[in-house]
């Protein structure tokens, strides 16, 4: 196959390195020139996760990137995609397959991402997206994980999880759209509960964490027409392991360090989520408790100014103790 990777940081450069080394297809690797992540890619042929294959092409030439080859995945930051998607399709892409390596909710329309390339023009039976758990350290030393492909069009989704498989990584076929790229999503909210917890003291309030905000972002899937069961799918709670666990997530890291009264300097897209999510929860009247929390703790408590972190944020997240006992399901 002939793939084009657009967005050559952490996920970008790791899928490049994935398709070319794993998979032996013919990889065009695109970012921005005067982009660090390119830059270095470009004068060391490497960075902190792969070392590009030398049978990659690296550019920073868009037009030839996808003009090139036959399915084009994007991975980059959420809130750029629409922007980000107005310089592709001044380029002929009709008949183009795109896949989305990317999790997010574009915070001022609350919209999905596949839902954005649809507005960009981009035919709903050639978008696909590509979640689920796994960190770039553990993929490169050579331990395996399972992910999902998801669409609107099965033929796709069966088509794109077939041609990707390999021995390290195990996809399977969603058939959620809307439950797989919002579960994916918001998955990244509750790593920042999570960071929080690690950075208070409080670890032992994981477990109610991963039961109650499961069920609080399946009720809202629901709500926005997907299945209530895709939040206990991979792209949801089967990425708690990697989001609410593990040293190498940028969401976990991002809590903590907030609790700290720290700022986090890399991109963490729990904190945008977590605002589209309190919006959608508004806007469907459904009670969001963990992901109002979360909002609250990264944009309402100034716990960086105060220089008291972890007793904002803990306050924040100990108001959930105050709530009227209820049942469980």
């Amino acid at each position: 196959m002939k793939i084009s990777v657009l967005g050559c940081g952490r996920w970008g450069s790791f899928i490049a390195w994935y398709q070319a080394t794993q998979l032996k297809n013919q990889v065009i690797s695109w970012g921005p020139q005067g982009d660090y992540s390119y830059e270095i890619l470009k004068n060391t042929g490497k960075n902190d996760y792969v070392t590009l294959d030398k049978s990659i092409t690296l550019t920073c030439d868009l037009k030839y990137a996808v003009t090139e080859s036959d399915v084009i995945i994007i991975s980059i930051s959420s809130q750029g995609l629409r922007g980000f998607m107005k310089k592709i399709t001044a380029h002929p892409v009709k008949d183009k397959i795109f896949v989305l390596c990317m999790k997010g909710i574009e915070t001022h329309t609350g919209k999905r991402l596949s839902e954005i390339l649809i507005e960009s023009g981009i035919e709903k039976d050639k978008i696909a997206v590509w979640v689920g758990p796994g960190h770039i350290q553990a993929f490169t030393q050579g331990i395996p994980n399972c992910m999902v492909i998801d669409s609107y069009n099965q033929e796709l989704t069966r088509y794109i999880a077939d041609n990707f498989k390999s021995n390290l990584i195990r996809f399977y076929y969603g058939n959620d759209i809307i439950g797989t790229e919002f579960g994916a999503a918001a998955k990244n909210v509750l790593g920042i509960a999570a960071g929080v917890l690690d950075g208070s003291g409080y670890v032992s309030l994981k477990g109610p964490l991963m039961a109650r905000g499961a069920y609080e972002v399946g009720k809202l899937i629901q709500a926005m027409g997907g299945k209530f069961s895709s939040a206990y799918g991979l792209a949801h709670l089967g990425d708690y392991e990697t989001t609410l666990f593990s040293e190498y997530s940028h969401n976990r890291r991002y809590g903590e360090m907030m609790s700290q009264g720290h700022k986090f300097d890399k991109l963490a897209e729990g904190v945008m989520t977590a605002k589209a999510m309190k919006e959608l929860g508004d806007k469907y009247k459904i009670e969001l408790p963990i992901t109002n929390a979360v909002y609250e703790a990264c944009f309402l408590s100034n716990p960086f100014e105060s220089g008291d972190g972890a007793n904002s944020c803990m306050q924040i997240i100990l108001k959930l103790f105050d709530r009227e006992t209820k049942s469980e399901f």
